[in-house]
């Protein structure tokens, strides 16, 4: 992978960092689906938790790139990778509309104090609506300030409004996240995902574009399935398909 960088602990601990700060980590094409990869890799792997962040301290990520727009939807916990392990995500400078979206979506949030939460695409006249998940997270009327004005929330406010779980200072978020997620390793990996799936599937509200990207991931997994190619296989053959189930 070029885009983002994987780091497996022994503690079952993977770090994964998208890794564009020319671009202050800005999400192109290729960081989704690399993103997405190596999240799935990690949910499929024996290791227990993820910590997510950005290369530097200037910008977690600055959202999508704007000269490659990527399908954001496939590197979204719990939307374009089945998610039941904990992800933490380590924040630090702008986290801007997709890089508001990516925190939002973990289990936990180490900001640093430099983190600033924004979603301009009022200002921008585009959006692909994910960001309505973020009035399910936080109180209905700050999550619609953010939407409706564009308002920028600091690290101090995000803790105040239950956005963030600790705010740290600059350059020690990662260090801290990995803290907690080698806390959270410990503990009993059937549980952990009881809990996520129960929170993700019963109580959350999931908005259209999540929906959508859920619907996407497992119609995918059926277009690459092994029972996919057969079918094909058997039509151009002229005989009886034999399906696996995988």
């Amino acid at each position: 992978m070029e885009r983002i960088l994987v780091d497996r602990r022994d503690d079952g601990v993977t770090l994964i960092t998208i890794n564009r700060p020319q671009r202050r980590n800005a999400i192109c094409s290729k960081t989704a689906i690399e993103l997405q990869q190596a999240l799935t890799e990690f949910e499929s792997s024996s290791q227990r938790v993820a910590v997510l962040t950005g290369a530097g301290n200037d910008a977690f990520s600055a959202g999508a790139d704007v000269n490659d727009l990527p399908e954001l939807w496939r590197c979204i916990p719990t939307v374009g990778i089945h998610s039941e392990k904990p992800v933490i995500a380590a924040t630090a400078g702008w986290c801007v509309g997709g890089g508001l979206i990516l925190p939002m979506m973990c289990d936990l949030i180490v900001a640093a104090e430099n983190s600033r939460f924004s979603y301009p695409e009022a200002k921008l006249g585009l959006t692909q609506g994910m960001i309505a998940g973020l009035a399910a997270r936080i109180p209905h009327k700050i999550a619609m300030e953010m939407m409706l004005r564009a308002r920028v929330i600091g690290a101090k406010r995000a803790y105040e409004v239950g956005l963030v779980n600790e705010v740290v200072p600059t350059g020690s978020q990662v260090e801290e996240a990995l803290k907690v997620a080698a806390e959270i390793a410990t503990m009993a990996p059937m549980v952990l995902a009881t809990m996520k799936r129960f929170v993700t599937r019963d109580i959350l509200p999931a908005g259209p574009t999540e929906r959508f990207g859920q619907y996407r991931l497992e119609a995918e997994a059926v277009a690459r399935s092994e029972d996919c190619a057969e079918g094909f296989a058997s039509h151009r053959e002229k005989r009886a398909p034999v399906f696996t189930g995988r």
